[in-house]
This record gives C-alpha cells, structure tokens and sequence, in this order.
C-alpha cells in the first residue's frame, strides 16, 4: 500500500492512496494496533467529507446531494468504537460521489461518459444498482434527480479508481489478513448509516439492519449473536433486508477461510440530530452500544479462530 505512518506508540495510522484535484489529500486512512488487540476491522467507505472545488463545480447540488450520498459522521462513530475497543479502523476520506468503494469497478453507467461506453467493454448490461443511478459513480438521487451538470471523461474515472478504489480495497484486504493470521479468523464490520425506514405493518422500523448477504458473508453463530444483543438492548434489528450488503462483502468475505463480514447499518436519526445534519443527543449512547457490540463479536471471533487452530495443532 502506498501510505505513510503519522501514528505514535504502538497504533500507527497510516495514509493511503490520494483524492484526485485535492493537492494530495490521501483517499483513506487505517489505524491499526500492532500487535492487534481485537480480531476486528471496521471499514467506513461512504463517510467521506474531502470534496476537491473541481468536483463540486460539476454537480448541480452540492450541498444537498453531497449530504444525501454520505453516510453522515458514522466514521465518528467507528472512529469513538475503535478507540474504546482497540478494533481496527479503515475510513474512507473520498467522498462518495466522486466513487462509490462499496461497487464494482465494472459497475459503471457509460451514458454518463462523454464518449459513452468503450468500445473494447464488450457486450454490457447494466446491473440492478447502476439502473438505479447508484453506480460505481453516483448519476442521480431519488427527490433530486441528476446530480452532475455534464458528462464524465473516462480518464477520470481510471484516476479514481487507481488512486482511490485499488488501494482501499488492497489496504482492507492486507489488514483483514493481517488479522485472521494472528487471530485464526477475522471478522469485517462494513460501517453504514441509513435514513429512517419509518414504521412498517404498524411496528416501529428497525433501527438498524444487519446484512450477510443472505448468508454467505459470514458465520451464522456470529450473526446470531448480533441479533441476541440487540435483542438484549431492546433495539430492533431487521436482517439483509432492505440492505443484505454489497461489493464490500462479496470482494472480502471468505467464511471457510476464517474472513467473515457484515455490513452494518444504523439509523441516522439514531445518532445525528433531528435535521440528521450534526451529532445528536443519542451519539454518546451509539458509541456505547457498538463498543459492547464489538467486545461481544470479538470474544466469539476469536473463538472461532482458536477451533479453526485445532485441526493443525493436532498434525
């Protein structure tokens, strides 16, 4: 990874890849304890906040829909979690309009492209998420319509991808590792905020959804065990549904080799305050549900990693 440590003691931080037009502003950075002391990295890919002048001038509303695309300061929670746990820590400083590091890199809309879809691309069919305008780069939001002022130039689109999506994606993958070899298993928590679902069949919404992508990103004990908790909290929880998980999850997710992931969302109203707009009166107690949250699932991944060591300590 290309990165840099500006970190003291033993929990160096490092900087990694860089935001186009930003005069070097690195596109994420990792915060890791070494030795590690928790089999667990929480990931924050949709929290960034760096906007380079040259991509707010091409969008038709940067305020609002740059609000609408983040996932407004859950890295301050992730950031408050880590620190009270000692779990690892991957966080996002591209925003997500500029490219969205939880798609594909072919999940691309080419109508969007100046010179439409390249010619060596092949035959292409748009997926699911690319026809809804929320593709590897973001075309339009529902309420606000087209977001960009005029089409892209592909050169753009690799230089995000080769500053900003490879070197996340490497970075996630090396520190998820790293984990799961001194740990024997690791487990990722793919940090998200929603806004409110509202209430459903006459029930309070769920304030937060748990997704593992119908079952294949990770181990269901673990899952289980995130739904007794809240449960225990007396908060509710829904699972994969409306949100199961993305690109995050399929890239990184290997439960038979000891690397589980859930993407994790929660409420902003939750946390932020009632414009969803800054920290709110509930933030102090996020933290401290996700701090026990993690405490609990890190106890059980290392377990797991401890049964996963039995076969070899036996040979």
């Amino acid at each position: 990874m290309d990165s840099q440590s500006s970190g003291t003691g033993d929990s160096p931080r490092r900087e990694g890849g860089s935001i186009p037009g930003s005069g070097g502003m690195p596109a994420f950075v990792v915060s890791a304890p070494e030795p590690s002391m928790l089999p667990v990295l929480i990931a924050v890919p949709h929290a960034g906040r760096a906007y380079p002048g040259t991509l707010l001038e091409r969008m038709r509303n940067p305020g609002f829909a740059a609000l609408k695309l983040e996932d407004r300061y859950v890295d301050r929670l992730a950031e408050a979690v880590a620190k009270e746990t000692g779990a690892a820590l991957l966080v996002a400083h591209a925003p997500r309009a500029m490219i969205d590091l939880n798609r594909a890199t072919e999940d691309v809309d080419w109508d969007m492209f100046a010179r439409g879809r390249p010619d060596n691309l092949g035959s292409y069919t748009p997926g699911m998420r690319v026809r809804s305008g929320l593709g590897l780069i973001p075309r339009r939001l529902p309420g606000l319509g087209e977001l960009w002022k005029r089409r892209h130039e592909e050169e753009d689109l690799a230089a995000r991808i080769d500053s900003i999506h490879a070197p996340y994606h490497a970075c996630l993958a090396e520190t998820l590792a790293a984990l799961r070899d001194r740990w024997g298993a690791a487990l990722l928590i793919d940090l998200h905020s929603m806004p409110p679902l509202g209430f459903r069949g006459g029930q309070p919404a769920p304030e937060f959804v748990l997704g593992d992508r119908f079952g294949v990103s990770c181990g269901g004990a673990l899952v289980g065990s995130c739904f007794s908790f809240f449960a225990e909290a007396r908060r509710g929880a829904a699972h994969n549904r409306p949100y199961a998980g993305g690109y995050v999850l399929e890239r990184h997710a290997r439960p038979d080799e000891g690397l589980h992931a859930l993407q994790l969302e929660v409420d902003r109203s939750s946390y932020l305050d009632t414009r969803l707009v800054e920290p709110g009166p509930g933030f102090a107690a996020m933290v401290s549900l996700l701090t026990g949250l993690v405490r609990r699932l890190a106890g059980e991944v290392a377990d797991l990693g401890r049964l996963n060591a039995l076969p070899n300590a036996a040979e």
